[in-house]
């Protein structure tokens, strides 16, 4: 069979197109792959001379794709896209233990009552462990991360655990001898949440109560809820079990629908792909 001028081209010289291509630049691609932008230039230079082809025009200010250039990069960058994803599948990452770093509250009222699906999973040398969310504290290598936000964050696994849904909640025996929830004192919880001010903004709900009890957790929030303390403007989600116990009740069908919600998060090096499954399985909507 005839040598194609493919067969010598190292890997090496391939990324440094891809890099340089899909960024715009030599200098973006080096910061990305750990080279020197000389490196990047001498690697792409080889691999142009082996094709036999220009791939990117030399400018003043900077780099551009030649047509050739342009209409190979995506082939090359779903060949090492499948690469990458293939080696996660059957040589990344395989840890003994994962360590998922959240809140105290995700932990007791999301994380903890679907641990059954780690339990019966297919990694049966797989060893689980919570930390509670510590803001100063060094996470062990390996750890998998909950955090409430956009999700725009730098880790390459991302994925929410739920679509956030905010609603009012009390206890039954609340609304005994009441006729408008409106009256009963309100619940605040301290954090990145929406609280009762945007209620009021978003349903015109004016007249609000003051909050006359504040908590910085929402699981410290819902048990003051289920014992009576007041209304809570629960994360629905989250708060699901309570509700279909019967240990609170939504007093109003309207909901806020923020943007923000829990993510899981966690970089490359941390999971394998088989392992990020299983958790998205396990714990996400």
């Amino acid at each position: 069979m005839a040598e194609s001028k493919l067969d010598n081209i190292p890997l090496e010289w391939i990324r440094a197109y891809e890099a340089a291509g899909r960024t715009g630049s030599f200098t973006a691609a080096a910061a990305e792959t750990g080279l020197t932008q000389a490196a990047i230039s001498q690697r792409i230079s080889n691999l142009e001379r082996q094709l036999g082809a220009r791939l990117f025009v030399r400018q003043a200010r900077g780099v551009v794709l030649t047509v050739e250039g342009e209409a190979w990069l995506p082939y090359v960058g779903n060949a090492l896209a499948a690469l990458r994803e293939s080696y996660e599948e059957l040589f990344g990452a395989r840890q003994s233990r994962i360590t998922v770093s959240a809140s105290a509250s995700v932990i007791e009222l999301w994380l903890a009552p679907r641990l059954d699906g780690i339990v019966q999973s297919t990694l049966p040398e797989l060893a689980f462990s919570t930390l509670v969310l510590e803001p100063r504290g060094e996470l062990p290598p390996g750890s998998v991360k909950i955090r409430y936000g956009s999700g725009n964050r730098p880790e390459h696994h991302r994925r929410r655990l739920f679509n956030e849904a905010l609603g009012p909640t009390c206890a039954p025996k609340l609304l005994q001898g009441t006729a408008d929830w409106k009256t009963l004192p309100r619940i605040a919880l301290s954090g990145p949440r929406a609280g009762w001010q945007e209620w009021a903004r978003q349903t015109g709900d004016i007249g609000v109560p003051v909050p006359f009890i504040r908590f910085d957790s929402l699981a410290a929030a819902l048990a003051a809820a289920e014992a009576g303390a007041g209304v809570l403007l629960a994360s629905l989600p989250m708060c699901q079990r309570s509700l279909e116990s019967g240990r609170t009740v939504r007093v109003s069908e309207q909901s806020l629908e923020p943007e923000e919600t829990y993510w899981m998060l966690a970089h490359r090096e941390a999971v394998s792909r088989r392992e990020w499954e299983l958790l998205v399985e396990t714990f996400c909507d």
